[in-house]
């Protein structure tokens, strides 16, 4: 009996140091499968603050069944690893997350004006000095012309942009500009000719003119920030849009129809002085009219930047 007892002892005796080693390893594997999963949860929840700012957790619960079993057993762990609480969950420090960008880094609004109906619009106030040069010289039947195709033009450039959807804020700039000088042209070469009262051309000249500063002035306004030169001559950054008033619609299509009529009335066998005059004080009446249509911010729509307020 004393002899089984003695090699049972020294079995046993032998197996202590393996029970402990057998320990040790199981203690450093649900060490590592702890700290990988937790590495691994504080990876993901970086990810996720950064997009959201969350604050990530990190609960026992996740876990795999081993690495849990493991764990509840608390294993002797040795002296020189560092120990792990035993707690339902492990809270790791929030990620440091990048704070979002100040509105004025935040990207700007930009569009191509590289468009078709924008080239037909730059290409009427490209043919304005021709039809003025032919109109002093006298040569009306070019004249006529001229301001036949700009009047087709004018009306092709429109119905491409709402056909082909190809609308831009340089060419809601441009084409009431391009109708502008159009009828600068007429109006200056005209009353040049005699064939156009001065006191109407000046009234004309004076509308355009205050919309043209107005113009400029919510083009500075509306700009975003920093407002520099080049910055404020970029037509792919816009910041204002004009909208003409009603009024400004029909007093420019009345302002057209008389100066295509004063411009063919040299061709015509008869004379139309009678009804010339009658146009000409109806466009006086709506020329003052659509400028006071004008006040304010009537007929021009700031665009609201991304991050930025409207003013």
């Amino acid at each position: 009996m004393a002899p089984a007892l003695y090699s049972r002892g020294s079995l046993l005796a032998m197996d202590l140091p393996y029970r402990h080693t057998v320990l040790q390893l199981r203690s450093q594997i649900v060490q590592v499968r702890i700290r990988s999963h937790h590495v691994a949860r504080q990876l993901s929840s970086r990810k996720s603050c950064l997009q959201i700012g969350s604050r990530p957790t990190l609960s026992l619960a996740t876990l795999s069944p081993i690495s849990t079993r493991y764990y509840s057993q608390k294993p002797v762990l040795p002296n020189d690893k560092p120990s792990i609480p035993a707690s339902s969950s492990i809270e790791p420090k929030p990620a440091t997350s990048i704070p979002p960008l100040p509105a004025s880094d935040e990207a700007e609004l930009h569009e191509s004006p590289y468009t078709l109906p924008n080239a037909l619009t730059l290409a009427r106030i490209i043919a304005c000095p021709f039809l003025g040069y032919t109109i002093v010289q006298g040569d009306f039947a070019w004249a006529t012309g001229i301001l036949f195709a700009s009047g087709v033009s004018d009306w092709l450039d429109g119905w491409l942009a709402r056909r082909y959807n190809s609308r831009s804020v340089l060419g809601s700039i441009l084409d009431p500009a391009a109708d502008k000088a159009l009828m600068t042209t007429l109006v200056g070469t005209l009353a040049w000719s005699g064939l156009l009262p001065l006191p109407l051309a000046i009234l004309i000249f004076g509308r355009d003119l205050g919309l043209s500063i107005s113009a400029f002035y919510f083009r500075f306004i509306s700009l975003p920030k920093p407002r520099t030169l080049k910055r404020y001559f970029d037509v792919s950054i816009p910041s204002a849009e004009v909208k003409p008033t009603q009024i400004s619609k029909i007093n420019t299509a009345l302002q057209l129809l008389l100066m295509g009529l004063t411009t063919v009335s040299p061709l015509l066998a008869y004379s139309i002085a009678g009804p010339l005059q009658a146009l000409q004080w109806t466009v006086a009446g709506t020329t003052i009219w659509s400028g006071f249509s004008y006040l304010g911010r009537s007929g021009v729509k700031i665009l609201k930047q991304p991050g930025k307020k409207l003013l």
